[in-house]
This record gives C-alpha cells, sequence and structure tokens, in this order.
C-alpha cells in the first residue's frame, strides 16, 4: 500500500521540478528532423527525457524566447519560399503544456539565417544573416508577432582565408544590457560591429568603431560576464578565445588563449560559448576535437585561466546550455545526433564526465523554458 501512495507522489514531485528543453535542428540533407523539438530536464537528478517533435518547421537553426510572453522564435526557412530567396524568423506561442503553435513569420532580409536575439522590451528581434552576411532589425507588434524589417544592414570586405572569408559572414546579434546598443561579430570579415539601438523605434544607428580580431580569426559568437565588465568572444578559424575589457561601447583586448590543446593534429573548429550564471567560468566547445574547454575567471581583471577539456560525449558539439541551476551542461552533438548531460561543480567549474546521452535528430541548439 505505501509503495502505490509513493509512486504517484514522485511523478507529481519530478514534473514539479522539470524544466523544458526547446531543441533548434537542421533539417536538410539527411538529417531525420523535422523542426523544433521538446525535452523536460530535471535539475536534481540530471535527467533528460528523449525530445519529441513540438513544431514542424524548417530548419529552425536558432532559437529565443520573448522576455515576459509565452513566445518562442526561431530563425529558418519559410513555409513558402519568398520570392527573393530570403530566409524567414518565425514566432511559435508556448502553449501550457509547452506544446509550440506557429502564429507569424517574416522575412530575415538576408540568406543563411543563422543567430537571433530579442530585446529586453520584447518590441524587436535581430537576426544574423551568415550567407549574404547581412544583419537585420524586425519589428514585434503588441503581440509579439514579427512584422517587418526595420533596419537591414550588409558590410562589405574579406578575410585572408579563402575558404571561408571571401565576404561578410555575420554569425550572432547581442544586444546590451542597457538595450541600447548591439552587437554582430561577423566571421568573415573578423570584426565585432556595434550600432546604437533605439527600443521604440526597432531602428540601429550610425555604427561605433568595431573591434578588429586577428585576420583570419573569424569571430562566431560572444558573451558577456554577468557585469557586463568583460567580452568573451569565441573565434571559430583559429580555435582561439578572445578575452576582453568592456565599457560604453568599447571593447580593449586583455588575452587570447587557444581552446585546442598543442599537440593536436586533426580538424578542429570552435561554436559556442558561455560564462556561467556565477561569473566565475567560462565554456567554450570544440567540434572535432569535441570538447568543452574550461576555464577561471579572474573577477577583477577578467583574464582567464585554464582548468581543463572535458570530452564532451558525442561528435560535433555544435551548442551546449548551462541550466538555469548552474550546476548541471547540456551539449548538442549535430553530427552524433544526441544531447548529452554534463554535471557541473559550479565551485570549481569542472565538468564531469556525461551521466546521459539521449538521441535528438541534428541538434544546433538548446535553450531552457520558463
Amino acid at each position: 500500500m505505501t509503495h502505490k501512495l509513493l509512486t504517484p507522489f514522485f511523478l507529481f514531485t519530478a514534473a514539479l521540478h522539470a524544466t523544458p528543453v526547446f531543441i533548434g535542428t537542421n533539417t536538410g540533407g539527411a538529417s531525420a528532423s523535422k523542426g523544433i523539438y521538446l525535452a523536460d530536464f530535471d535539475p536534481t537528478t540530471g535527467k533528460l527525457s528523449v525530445p519529441e517533435l513540438a513544431a514542424e518547421y524548417k530548419s529552425p537553426g536558432f532559437l529565443a524566447l520573448h522576455p515576459s510572453k509565452p513566445i518562442l522564435y526561431s530563425c529558418g526557412q519559410p513555409t513558402q519560399p519568398y520570392a527573393d530567396g530570403t530566409n524567414s524568423v518565425a514566432a511559435f506561442s508556448i502553449g501550457s503544456d509547452h506544446a509550440l503553435k506557429l502564429i507569424g513569420e517574416t522575412s530575415a532580409c538576408g540568406k543563411g539565417s543563422c543567430h537571433v536575439a530579442v530585446d529586453a522590451t520584447g518590441g524587436t528581434l535581430a537576426v544574423a544573416n551568415y550567407g549574404d552576411g547581412s544583419l537585420a532589425t524586425v519589428k514585434l507588434d503588441a503581440d509579439g508577432i514579427p512584422t517587418a524589417a526595420v533596419t537591414v544592414i550588409t558590410n562589405n570586405g574579406s578575410g585572408p582565408n579563402p575558404n571561408r572569408q571571401k565576404g561578410p559572414h555575420a554569425h550572432g546579434v547581442y544586444f546590451s544590457k542597457n538595450n541600447d546598443l548591439l552587437f554582430e561579430p561577423d566571421l568573415g570579415l573578423d570584426k565585432i560591429f556595434i550600432y546604437p539601438f533605439d527600443g521604440a523605434t526597432s531602428k540601429l544607428g550610425t555604427p561605433l568603431p568595431p573591434l578588429t580580431c586577428v585576420a583570419g580569426s573569424g569571430p562566431r559568437h560572444l558573451a558577456f560576464s554577468p557585469d557586463e565588465k568583460n567580452a568573451y568572444i569565441i573565434n571559430e578559424l583559429d580555435n582561439s578565445l578572445l578575452a576582453t575589457a568592456y565599457s560604453n561601447g568599447k571593447f580593449s583586448p586583455i588575452s587570447t588563449t587557444l581552446t585546442l590543446p598543442l599537440d593536436f593534429t586533426g580538424t578542429s573548429t570552435t561554436a559556442e560559448i558561455e560564462v556561467h550564471a556565477n561569473g566565475k567560468f567560462v565554456y567554450a566547445s570544440n567540434r572535432g576535437h569535441d570538447s568543452i574547454v574550461v576555464y577561471q575567471r579572474d573577477g577583477e581583471s577578467g583574464a582567464l585561466k585554464f582548468l581543463q577539456r572535458a570530452p564532451c560525449g558525442g561528435k560535433i558539439p555544435r551548442h551546449f546550455k548551462i541550466d538555469p541551476s548552474g550546476k548541471w551542461l547540456l551539449c548538442a552533438h549535430q553530427d552524433s545526433n544526441t544531447i548529452s548531460v554534463l554535471p557541473l561543480n559550479d565551485e570549481t567549474g569542472m565538468l564531469g564526465e556525461p551521466t546521459l546521452t539521449v538521441p535528438s535528430p541534428s541538434p544546433i541548439c538548446l535553450l531552457f523554458g520558463r
């Protein structure tokens, strides 16, 4: 009798602790993916459920949440192709069971969309288009539905890598904490562009002087420390991490460190970077070496000290995310079609071996829901 009473109570308790995880995927080529997937994660146990399809959509590569409304955004390919061949940004309502329903989409005003972000007011969606190197800000209406682009910018130039830097390749979009600036790493031009941003109109102003990275480094993504005194830039092409001091729209380089061991001879590129919520540690992923590299952050200087290269549990860690509790790191492996759960010691920063790996078709973005 006692056992029968405990079982439903345990299931109810686990459900209370579960956090939704939305998964962006690549639906092209041989991928079995059909769109955006949903899994449940329990931070008390580290258990991740096998993802299930939440909404069909073509190549929903990167995801973002509205700051207050139950809406999820994605870049991808439109349900009906646009005449100019551009990609799309789409909005999905999130139901009480975390199911998704497409409620609107519009052109991303560029090709090869790869990254999206929503500003603090919930009135603007920014999108980076890798294919043609353009950046766009899209106005969101009062219901959070994307309307049309307000500002579209395409920078000109090239970099020294003949295979990857023939032209601009916008690879990320990030709003400042004060919501008055937008940052755009451009892999093709080796620059971090900085634009004044007006949240009331969704417009970008005349750009500030950019941060110029090492030629051929290929800046991909960036992450700010919680106090926004430092920004850390992951460079895809030369497998390096640039630590900078940041203040009022200006970056000042501190140091650059390689993410790979010196004796590594294979092919590898970096992918994602994240600063722990406690501000003490920085994490970055190596695709090819298939590892997560861990650094300790000096809270005063922002300098980094190498701690660890941890096996990530799969092939090509395209994206990873630290869970809201700060005690787990979930890693999405694009080529092995899996997601691994790694325990994270938030006092030492160190990662343990994966405790769980679940199948997931071509995962390339992880997003914890509310």
